[in-house]
């Protein structure tokens, strides 16, 4: 993960314009523009203003880091199986249409996924606007969450196609969606940063050239 993407997704889920986030750093939009697209970079006092802001370490903005999970034999176990886990609830729940269970909140809409000594649970209200949490209890303790918030910006969008590319997440990007997913006239992103332990993220669905939906979220492993 590169410094314009961390900049982005930041920006994002600090619900800040580049104009906003230009206002609080003194600079211009374009400034911002420009560092979010790669073609310039802030300097030191600019950085350490962003770190500030953003509640973030400088070390962390300017050094490069995969937003995927890369397990390898020397993690423990018990990640794998989560992540397995949440990727399997995610292909029984929301996304494929099944499982829905009696709302825990006034007008919420909630589903519910068991297996082993896992349970999973995701509430959420709205509609074209909308927020909600997932999480995780394994043995009755909660191990994970996440937070996300979302709208639908054009008419055009299809909720079908949002939760068919969330089939597709994978043990790298087990978050959301899949990185990009494409099918027909629609494609869906999703970009991360951070690990499964504590990261935040944001997902867009485009049709053609234009955005139609983008939701942002942020999560992590529970102690």
């Amino acid at each position: 993960m590169i410094f314009p993407d961390k900049l982005q997704i930041l920006r994002k889920n600090n619900a800040l314009t580049q104009e906003e986030l230009a206002e609080k750093l003194g600079v211009s939009r374009q400034a911002v523009a420009k560092w979010e697209a790669g073609q310039a970079y802030p300097d030191i006092a600019n950085l350490i203003q962003i770190s500030d802001l953003m509640n973030v370490s400088v070390d962390y903005l300017v050094k490069d880091r995969d937003c995927a999970v890369n397990i390898s034999s020397t993690q423990p176990t018990d990640l794998e199986e989560l992540i397995a886990f949440r990727l399997e609830a995610n292909k029984n729940t929301y996304a494929a249409k099944i499982n829905e269970v009696e709302s825990t909140r006034y007008t919420s809409h909630d589903f519910g996924y068991e297996s082993g000594d896992y349970k999973y649970h995701d509430t959420y209200v709205g509609g074209e606007k909308f927020a909600g949490e997932e999480a995780i209890w394994e043995k009755d303790i909660a191990v994970y969450a996440m937070n996300y918030m979302g709208r639908v910006l054009d008419d055009r969008f299809s909720g079908d196609f949002l939760k068919e590319a969330l089939l597709h997440a994978d043990k790298n990007m087990p978050y959301r969606g899949p990185e990009m997913y494409k099918s027909g006239e629609f494609t869906y992103r999703c970009r991360v940063t951070g690990d499964f332990a504590w990261f935040q993220g944001f997902e867009e669905i485009y049709l053609d050239d234009k955005k139609v939906y983008e939701c942002v979220f942020h999560g992590g492993l529970m102690k």
